[in-house]
């Protein structure tokens, strides 16, 4: 069985759809933020191929044809963003510097991290892309001299955990105007959290796919300048 499963060539990608489908359809029916479908998808794979004995290598060679698709699905977040224009003309200042503000504040926790617990320059700079979606944050990665493959961890698991605390931490700092919500949600979870921000309405889905594409903008700008700090 193992072998017939290692010489399929698409063996990784219907994997890969199959359970997130099935995680998709759990949470459907259990509404619970800690039953996020990537996140359990992450961990039924991980566990298949733990108990099957099939290696990652063996996986990826069919699911990397997924990756092709991540560039055209973040350009699909445009369509929000083009519906709620007149937003983004209204308050464009504020909107910018409330993207920039996440931006540095996310570069210069991963600076101060990076320094309490001396990290190498080439684990420090793996985490700086950490914020923007995969298709920008891998090249950037191995750009600037990091692991891309850690950073790909770190982009996943920064954009769960946004996707699973961003809506409580928003109600806990009694943040409501639909604007800041989608802004913080697309700042610090990238992709992840813009999926969020459309569960909770078109402004905030919109405003959150503006911040993934100027905020990826900005970390490009800003990181290389972080790098040289140590």
């Amino acid at each position: 069985m193992n072998e017939l499963l290692l010489n399929s060539m698409f063996f990784g990608s219907f994997l890969s759809l199959g359970v997130y489908l099935a995680a998709a359809r759990l949470r459907q029916r259990f509404p619970s933020p800690l039953l996020n479908p990537l996140m359990l998808s992450i961990i039924v794979i991980i566990a298949i191929l733990k108990l099957t004995g099939i290696e990652y290598e063996h996986y990826d060679r069919g699911a990397k044809y997924l990756t092709y698709f991540i560039t055209p699905a973040t350009i699909c977040l445009a369509i929000p963003l083009y519906r709620q224009f007149h937003h983004l003309k209204k308050n464009y200042r504020a909107i910018l510097l409330a993207i920039l503000s996440g931006v540095l504040s996310g570069l210069i926790c991963i600076f101060g991290l990076a320094y309490v617990m001396s990290f190498s320059k080439e684990h420090y700079v793996t985490f700086l892309p950490k914020s923007i979606t995969t298709a920008i944050g891998i090249d950037l990665s191995k750009e600037l001299g990091g692991n891309s493959t850690i950073t790909v961890t770190a982009i996943v698991l920064t954009g769960i955990m946004g996707s699973v605390m961003g809506e409580w931490i928003c109600k806990v700092f009694k943040i409501k105007h639909p604007i800041s919500v989608g802004l913080a949600l697309g700042t610090a979870s990238h992709v992840l959290g813009t999926s969020k921000a459309l569960e909770i309405g078109e402004i905030e889905g919109a405003m959150s796919s503006l911040s993934v594409a100027i905020s990826g903008i900005m970390t490009i700008v800003f990181a290389g300048l972080f790098a040289r700090l140590m």
